[in-house]
């Protein structure tokens, strides 16, 4: 399976930006699909994730009530939608897809099979 994240870019606070992650190989239905960020200097962490039939959606404390993760199987797209940015939101945004993922695991990057390339997100005061 491969991952094509896009949708990233420069914002100011207060922004709106929606992240996509468009896959090939496979079908994105199969997986557990998820969203992750990367700042400089700093390990990489768990943003969102949604479960294979976008009945259970999980979030970080740091995004819950402004960010959205959503999916369209027909599409083979997961999408984070990002309001309300913040500066401390700046990173690079990488998509990830994994197959029987438990919940205690589902923050943790091992859980995840596949990895996009990551989508550069700054966001300026």
């Amino acid at each position: 399976v491969q991952l094509q994240a896009s949708g990233g870019g420069s914002a100011q606070a207060g922004d709106s930006l929606r992240l996509s992650c468009a896959t090939s190989g496979g079908t994105v239905s199969g997986y557990t699909m998820g969203w992750f960020r990367q700042a400089p200097g700093k390990e990489r962490e768990f943003v969102a994730s949604i479960r294979r039939n976008g009945g259970h959606t999980y979030y970080s404390d740091s995004v819950r009530g402004r960010f959205l993760i959503s999916r369209d199987n027909a599409k083979n797209t997961v999408y984070l939608q990002m309001n309300s940015l913040k500066p401390e939101d700046a990173a690079t945004y990488y998509c990830a897809a994994g197959g029987g993922i438990i919940l205690s695991q589902i923050r943790f990057p091992r859980a995840y099979d596949y990895w996009g390339q990551g989508t550069q997100v700054t966001v300026s005061s």
